[in-house]
């Protein structure tokens, strides 16, 4: 019967310890204490007062049947109820070999053995199922630490997400405020860039106007010449008319003739020259034409030789052409190698001019061009022996706003559009071949196909 005690205060003693990092009521934490006393006061009475002892055993067992019942049934007791099923068989087998004891006790005696077989196997059932139990709530509360550092490792992952999302946006922001003020400087830039290009434009079409100049006003001389010639022979036909001279007349008329063919060929070929350049300079024209390269080269040679001249009248250049008889027309947007033409030959000009300031009456300036058909294309060769290109910034050259040129007199956009248009727009090629204070050689290659 002392199991009863000992077991009694086994499980007040166990139920205070598992349930004391629990919330529990002040009221049920004073019950189990008061419990745990009362069985102890039960295991001493049943040692020393032996006329209690059945008495004792029997509120024991209402008191394990109670707390069982309450460990069961109540949510507070939910972690204990393992240990509640562990110690569940011994209580039974010792409640009921204690009923079997009080109501029939030579059947009791009979059997004994059996209930002592009964009780070794509950106990070997509480172990089994206190160590199992344990083994259990271990890994269960190694599974809770894991959880709880899982939980630990989330939320600091949260607040490091919520931490780079932070610092994401306001990069962001930083870089859209960055991306703007590029797109502005962008937008300055295209524009400052379109405004050169037109200076660029400006410059080769005041170079092209004062050559178109000096080119129409030959043959515009000669019609106002032959013009007053022709009307000072009217006055003296009138004349010789009066005189009734009519062997004069009629060379007079003759004259007047040969003076007419004249102008009318002066005439045409001032025609001539306005239409070839509005041809070549007329805007908006992107359409590749069959066009005449060595035509094309002369024109702008004598345009850019005659406007550089409008500058400098004292400036004067032996001009060479070699041009290719057998050269065949092809298609390239006229207007744009135009451009590049009269920018060689200007820059060419410029070249030699600067030489003869410096090498005086002895250095006799001189650009050629030459043109000539080379596998699948045509080659044009424009050299100079002017002060040509220093070795350092040879590579420089083509680069855009690049010059060599002082401030004021050259935007640097001219060998880059050159560039451009030779390549990009017509798939050729652009070559520099130079040797300072002796000469300046650009090679064009246009294809054919």
């Amino acid at each position: 019967m002392n199991f009863d005690y000992i077991l009694l205060l086994i499980v007040f003693s166990y139920l205070r310890r598992a349930l004391q990092s629990k919330i529990l009521l002040p009221k049920i934490d004073k019950y189990l204490a008061i419990g745990f006393w009362f069985s102890i006061v039960l295991l001493i009475a049943g040692f020393f007062l032996k006329f209690t002892k059945e008495i004792n055993a029997w509120i024991a067992h209402a008191m394990l049947f109670t707390l069982i019942y309450f460990c069961l049934t109540q949510k507070e007791f939910k972690s204990v109820k393992s240990f509640i099923y562990s110690i569940l068989p011994f209580v039974v087998v010792n409640f009921i070999e204690d009923c079997i004891e009080l109501i029939n006790s030579p059947f009791h005696d009979e059997w004994n053995n059996y209930f002592d077989t009964a009780i070794f196997f509950s106990i070997v059932w509480f172990f089994a199922m206190f160590f199992i139990t344990r083994k259990q709530r271990k890994e269960m509360e190694k599974e809770q630490l894991k959880a709880i550092e899982f939980e630990k490792e989330f939320q600091q992952s949260e607040i490091l997400k919520a931490k780079l999302e932070t610092q994401v946006a306001e990069r962001t922001a930083e870089i859209l405020g960055q991306k703007e003020k590029l797109q502005k400087a962008l937008d300055k830039l295209k524009t400052t860039q379109v405004q050169l290009i037109q200076s660029e434009k400006m410059a080769s079409l005041g170079e092209l106007t004062a050559g178109i100049a000096h080119e129409i006003q030959n043959p515009l001389n000669f019609v106002n010449n032959f013009s007053e010639v022709s009307s000072e022979l009217l006055d003296e036909m009138n004349e010789e008319i009066v005189k009734g001279d009519f062997e004069e007349v009629k060379n007079i008329a003759i004259d007047l003739k040969k003076n007419l063919e004249k102008i009318n060929f002066h005439g045409k070929r001032a025609d001539s020259i306005v239409k070839g350049m509005l041809q070549h300079s007329r805007i908006g024209n992107n359409v590749k034409e069959p066009t005449n390269i060595n035509k094309l080269a002369d024109e702008y040679l004598r345009l850019a030789y005659h406007g550089f001249r409008a500058k400098d009248k004292s400036f004067n250049a032996d001009l060479v052409t070699d041009f290719d008889e057998n050269l065949p027309k092809i298609n390239v947007l006229t207007q744009e190698i135009g451009r590049v033409l009269l920018n060689l030959f200007t820059n060419a000009f410029y070249a030699t001019h600067q030489k003869q300031k410096k090498s005086g009456e002895t250095y006799k300036p001189m650009v050629s061009v030459k043109t000539e058909l080379k596998g699948k294309g045509i080659e044009i060769t424009v050299k100079d022996n002017g002060i040509g290109i220093p070795e350092a910034i040879k590579d420089k050259i083509m680069q855009p706003f690049f010059t060599t040129k002082p401030t004021g007199e050259g935007t640097g956009l001219g060998l880059s559009l050159s560039y451009d248009i030779i390549v990009k727009a017509h798939g050729g090629t652009i070559t520099i071949d130079s040797r300072e204070n002796d000469y300046t050689v650009f090679t064009i290659f246009l294809p054919t196909e």
